[in-house]
């Protein structure tokens, strides 16, 4: 085999391409990763944004684990990377009012918690638990299955279609009507049928809209919350939210220690022009500085608009696949608020919690946060933005000076245009109204903050090819999910080229760092190379 022949060619290194990677070399293949940046990772980077604090580090885009398998983390030896990860405490909810919520990953001190604004949303937590708990049984396995291509009469797509009827068969009316209204309805709906306290229905709805271009009255966003809380993915493990220890970049690390450990060559500054296509099969790419890589295998780990429109010929694909993909639904209006403080916050209301180890929100009300998405959607960044808040260094502290913390703020929205134009004055505003709704429920914030870096969507399309700025690689909307996940007919991580395969966040699975999507890809692409050996 020649110096630039592979069996196999993993296009963009973020944690997907990593795990695809790591799982074809160790089952035996010769592999090249081709990431574009500097390194790998891509929305999974620790990185030192200020020239004038390089003690400080801070995860840029992604911030926190969830949905990751304990599968993944054992074949791929992940813990002897330095994969380490430390599970997050309690959430700080501050409302207006002057009251705050503590919500806790225990269901005792929850009901204690819930009690202080709804007696009755205390005693319906149990009925709550109990309901999201059954759905996960459901869904969870389903995120490491292969989707089958539903109305195909093809008969090995027949037989998939009733492999998954068999895995369902247990499905009552009642279970299947549950599921029905989780994919359907809004977060804020959803939220009515359970619980009466507004301050209770907001902290609930905060998992719904972290991602999402919709607001709490969006139909669908019910699925967005249950995606980031099923945690069992088949494998008998419940996952809960975690700090990885060195930040984000550091779990993109221990895939990339993997993957070289089976055998996995890992290029850096190896942008990918275009993939070969030859008789209607992948047969390689061409690098940015025209050097040609080939393989029979080519994994994209892309976004779907650059790999099917700009990295093809769009003559090399069907119409209709075309087109599915040109309407493929990527908005976003996310701005990362990236913060050095010198100190811990202090909440006014209760000035002697310490705890900060869990998220520490801005959430005032379910309205509030339907009117803040509207202002977006109308083509205004928010006026009160919702933020979701982690402050990794209460778990971590080496990715500040001792005393010192960084503040991790996943905020929205703003306008989903601004995807195609930097608009910094207006997002430095936006920041800083961010900063104030801190500082209103914990004086003294703004004070505290040594240094700032603000990324709006137009940083994480140009530099991170989130495209969009959407973190999934695409809506996670009921028309953009299983089997429509990224086109009807290539759910199954093949491509209309044979040979091309796609594990991306926008395929099944994706939506959080977990590897998923690499981890379903690979169990296709050898399920095809048998199947090819039988034929011979």
């Amino acid at each position: 085999m020649s110096a630039n022949t592979y069996d196999a060619i993993v296009i963009g290194g973020g944690h997907n391409g990593l795990v695809a990677a790591a799982y074809l070399a160790r089952a035996g293949a010769r592999v090249v990763v081709c990431e574009a940046r500097h390194k790998t990772g891509g929305a999974a980077a620790t990185d030192q944004p200020w020239p004038d604090h390089p003690e400080f580090r801070v995860t840029t885009l992604s911030y926190v684990m969830s949905l990751m398998p304990d599968t993944i983390v054992r074949d791929l030896r992940l813990a002897r990377h330095g994969y380490r990860v430390h599970p997050v405490g309690p959430y700080v909810v501050p409302f207006p009012d002057g009251r705050v919520m503590i919500e806790y990953d225990d269901p005792s001190k929850n009901h204690d918690e819930f009690a202080k604004f709804s007696k009755e949303d205390a005693d319906a937590l149990e009925r709550w638990e109990a309901w999201i708990g059954g759905l996960a049984a459901v869904l969870g396995p389903l995120l490491m299955t292969t989707p089958p291509q539903i109305g195909s009469k093809r008969p090995g797509d027949l037989l998939e279609q009733l492999r998954l009827a068999w895995r369902l068969r247990g499905l009552d009316v009642r279970t299947v009507g549950e599921v029905t209204r989780l994919l359907t309805m809004s977060v804020a709906d959803l939220l009515d049928r359970f619980f009466e306290s507004e301050q209770v229905k907001a902290v609930m709805a905060i998992d719904g809209l972290i991602g999402t271009w919709a607001g709490p009255h969006e139909p669908g966003t019910a699925y967005v919350m249950a995606h980031h809380e099923i945690g069992d993915v088949g494998d008998g493990t419940l996952g809960s939210w975690g700090v990885p220890e060195g930040g984000m970049g550091a779990v993109a690390e221990a895939l990339e220690r993997s993957a070289r450990a089976f055998g996995a060559e890992v290029r850096t500054g190896a942008a990918v022009d275009r993939i070969l296509v030859a008789g209607g099969s992948a047969r390689g790419v061409v690098l940015a500085g025209g050097e040609e890589l080939l393989a029979p295998v080519v994994v994209s780990a892309c976004h779907p608009k650059v790999t099917f429109l700009r990295q093809l010929d769009r003559t090399d694909l069907p119409a209709d696949f075309v087109q599915d993909i040109e309407h493929w639904s990527t908005r976003s209006g996310v701005v990362k608020v990236n913060c050095a403080i010198s100190r811990l916050p202090t909440l006014a209301a209760e000035p002697e919690w310490k705890d900060f180890s869990g998220g520490f929100e801005i959430a005032p009300s379910i309205d509030q946060m339907e009117r803040s998405f509207e202002e977006a959607r109308a083509g205004r960044p928010a006026t009160l933005p919702f933020s979701d808040g982690v402050i990794p260094t209460t778990l971590d502290p080496s990715l500040a000076p001792e005393g010192a913390h960084v503040v991790s703020l996943f905020t929205q929205w703003v306008p989903h245009t601004w995807s195609e134009e930097p608009h910094r004055e207006e997002l430095e505003a936006y920041a800083d109204r961010v900063v104030q709704a801190y500082e209103d429920v914990a004086p003294g914030f703004r004070e505290s903050i040594v240094a700032r870096q603000v990324i709006g969507p137009y940083d994480m399309e140009t530099e991170w090819n989130l495209i969009g700025g959407n973190i999934f690689h695409g809506e996670l909307s009921a028309d953009q999910l299983f089997h429509m996940r990224p086109a009807p007919g290539y759910a199954d991580y093949r491509t209309p080229i044979e040979g091309l395969y796609q594990c991306s966040s926008a395929t099944h699975g994706g939506g959080g760092v977990s590897g998923i999507p690499a981890y379903n890809c690979v169990r296709e692409i050898r399920r095809d190379r048998k199947r090819r050996r039988r034929r011979r």
